[in-house]
């Protein structure tokens, strides 16, 4: 038989992150208003995890209206057309069906139609992943411009009376363009998963017990064995940053910031301390105004730090999303 030769596409050699956009709730939840169904107090919330006040989204506003927001502001950053975008990827847990995409409804609403579009479920993880992808898409030909989106409305998933994980939950949603570029601009990224934690962090029952339960099941909520992430998250998330820090050729006092997933405000002091960080970087510290918005917290603390700290644009930030799966994924990128 003769051998034919197929084409083949070949993108840029790099890319980059153009522009970001955030949405966030339109509530301020304080420690207060959730402390009474968890016996808790506003101290302990604040002592444990950080959190002065998280945001979430009013009843009649999903997470597809927050990444649409965020999508767009983006978008608009960027100075590109939406129909110059041939992916549209949202990493989230937060769709309010199993199927279809919220990509799919995000692309058709910012104009990007007939663009790819999926979802991604790698929880605090999918930010990270999304961008992984981008990169590959674009220096592969796969695509020119990629949309990666993180949003959670995981107020839909606090149970009041959880202590494990609900009080940190918070709504929103942070997007960013990815484009070609002369430079390198996004650093081979590590992922991974460990599956042997599957149970760590996840819902409190499956759609099929709920169904079955006739009654005597709840809603499935979110629900996590704190020491278990804890202890993985400060230890082995540490080693996964340093090599993603020596997989882009760098030392810890070339960035100029680190945007960790805003799981908790401990894990990310310890981070500091571990990776030996200089005062000369910038920690993303959003949870403390926001709370943990799962996939959404990279992109969301990103916008804040060059809102806050414009001197940061073009200058390197390591970030590095964890959580159920458990899942992680690290990489280095220059700021825009």
């Amino acid at each position: 038989m003769a051998h034919i030769e197929l084409n083949q596409s070949v993108g840029a050699s790099f890319s980059r992150i153009y522009a970001l956009g955030a949405a966030r709730g339109d509530i301020t939840v304080t420690n207060d208003d959730i402390a009474g169904p968890i016996d808790s107090t506003d101290e302990w919330i604040r002592q444990r995890t950080g959190i002065i006040t998280r945001m979430r989204a009013s009843k009649d506003v999903t997470a597809a209206d927050l990444a649409t927001a965020a999508a767009k502001e983006a978008i608009a950053k960027a100075g590109i057309d939406p129909n110059q975008i041939d992916a549209v990827l949202i990493s989230t847990i937060s769709n309010t069906v199993q199927t279809p995409s919220m990509a799919a409804l995000v692309a058709d609403r910012v104009g990007a139609n007939p663009a790819a579009a999926y979802d991604i479920s790698a929880a605090c993880a999918g930010y990270t992943y999304g961008i992984a992808q981008a990169d590959s898409f674009i220096r592969s030909g796969l695509a020119h411009y990629v949309l990666v989106i993180g949003a959670e409305k995981l107020s839909d998933y606090a149970k009041p009376t959880d202590r494990s994980i609900s009080f940190l939950l918070g709504d929103g949603a942070g997007a960013a363009v990815v484009g070609p570029s002369e430079f390198p601009g996004i650093s081979p990224t590590v992922w991974g998963s460990d599956g042997s934690k599957w149970d760590a962090v996840g819902m409190d029952h499956t759609l099929a017990e709920y169904r079955d339960g006739k009654g005597e099941v709840d809603w499935p909520m979110l629900r996590q064995e704190g020491q278990t992430v804890f202890r993985w998250a400060v230890w082995d998330m540490a080693k996964v940053a340093q090599l993603a820090l020596e997989k882009a050729g760098i030392t810890s006092d070339q960035l100029a910031a680190f945007i960790p997933h805003q799981a908790n405000m401990r894990i990310i002091d310890e981070f500091a301390k571990q990776l030996k960080l200089p005062e000369s970087v910038v920690i993303a510290r959003d949870i403390a105004t926001t709370g943990n918005t799962s996939a959404a917290s990279i992109p969301l603390a990103t916008h804040k730090l060059l809102t806050e700290h414009p001197e940061l644009s073009g200058g390197l930030a390591l970030q590095i999303g964890f959580g159920a799966g458990l899942v992680f994924g690290a990489q280095v990128v220059v700021l825009p």
